[in-house]
């Protein structure tokens, strides 16, 4: 049973991965160049919502569904936003040494870290009021702003001047990569590819993505119950680990090749970017519909994610310093000690938490 199970968790993984890679961000794409988007605001808008996407949908699923499964979204969250800081940049930085434009990390992290800490914050209560549920989703409209205003604040040049030409560069190495994968799963693709071609509209490839995506999270949360519940372990533990390496396994691909292209800064700001939308965004939207369900304040079972939390607040801080004392540039041992500190992570989960 428990291996149907990690089975049927796997090929999800795969579909959601394929579905926002191959369709989702490219219907995405074309959004932003309908709407004349900059590449600063296509980046912080619909490229965050493509790269987060697994996790978001998880968390709504998991919300919705009856019986009090909210742990498995906030914790896949919480996991996916360790994992996305310290393995993304660590990984990145073993390939190739690099150095990070400093204002824009600076910023990011800084607002990471002020959106970490409401988080927190509505953790340690054990309660969502309908306040801040909102104030999650302004602290995010406020980052856009931000961002769209930062150029104008602190010109640069930016890695990537085209963040459409740079989509398809990911999209097409990446096929390569899990090449091997794809003779194991062509009868999927095959059902996809026939899915998509009903309608090249732009938007029936958003809807249609959108639908399997919502599919494959709730496919994703229920299985995520079963290995809970054969295991005898913690939803958020499951959550935590493994939910969480598996929804961010797409963005690390995307990273390695961005990385390879010389681009490391910007897979690393990506990173955080999409760390910002997942805590406000992913856990704001879910927050809201569980108090337009349940009332105004709606309890939330955060006991055993307060100190995950608390870790994350650690990892910003020690990223920081860490940029800071080597004057903004990743390399190999940074990246070392970054990836042992997910590992640390990982044992601390299964000892308090398992």
């Amino acid at each position: 049973m428990l291996l149907l199970v990690v089975f049927i968790l796997l090929l999800s993984f795969y579909i959601l991965a394929k579905v926002c890679d191959d369709y989702f961000v490219e219907s995405l794409d074309e959004i932003a160049k309908k709407l004349k988007l900059s590449s600063d605001a296509a980046g912080a808008t619909l490229m965050a919502v493509g790269s987060s996407a697994p996790e978001l949908f998880v968390a709504i699923i998991a919300v919705i569904k009856p019986g009090n499964h909210e742990q498995i979204g906030m914790g896949t969250i919480v996991g996916s936003a360790i994992f996305n800081l310290l393995v993304i940049a660590g990984v990145v930085g073993l390939i190739k040494p690099f150095k990070v434009n400093w204002h824009i990390v600076l910023r990011d992290l800084l607002f990471y870290f002020v959106a970490v800490l409401f988080l927190y914050s509505v953790f340690i209560d054990g309660n969502i009021t309908l306040l801040e549920g909102i104030l999650f989703i302004l602290l995010y409209v406020f980052y856009v702003y931000l961002v769209i205003i930062w150029r104008k604040l602190v010109p640069f040049e930016p890695e990537v001047k085209d963040i459409h030409e740079n989509i398809k560069e990911i999209n097409k190495e990446k096929s390569f990569v899990v090449k091997w994968l794809n003779q194991l799963v062509k009868p999927i693709d095959f059902i996809m590819a026939k899915f998509f071609s009903i309608s090249s509209n732009v938007f029936f490839v958003f809807f249609g993505s959108i639908l399997i995506i919502g599919l494959a999270s709730w496919v994703l949360v229920e299985s995520a119950i079963s290995i809970s519940a054969i295991l005898e372990i913690p939803k958020a533990l499951v959550a935590l680990t493994v939910l969480a390496v598996g929804t961010s396994i797409p963005d690390m691909l995307s990273s390695i090749i961005v990385a390879k292209q010389n681009r490391g800064g910007m897979a690393v700001t990506n990173a955080i970017a999409s760390n910002i939308f997942d805590i406000l965004i992913g856990l704001g939207i879910p927050f809201l519909i569980l108090i337009i369900m349940y009332g105004r304040t709606v309890p939330i079972g955060t006991a055993e994610l307060i100190n995950s939390t608390g870790l994350l607040i650690l990892s910003i801080i020690g990223m920081l310093v860490l940029m800071i004392l080597n004057k903004w540039h990743i390399g190999k041992r940074m990246g070392i000690s970054l990836i042992v500190f997910y590992i640390a992570f990982l044992v601390y989960q299964f000892i308090t938490i398992g």
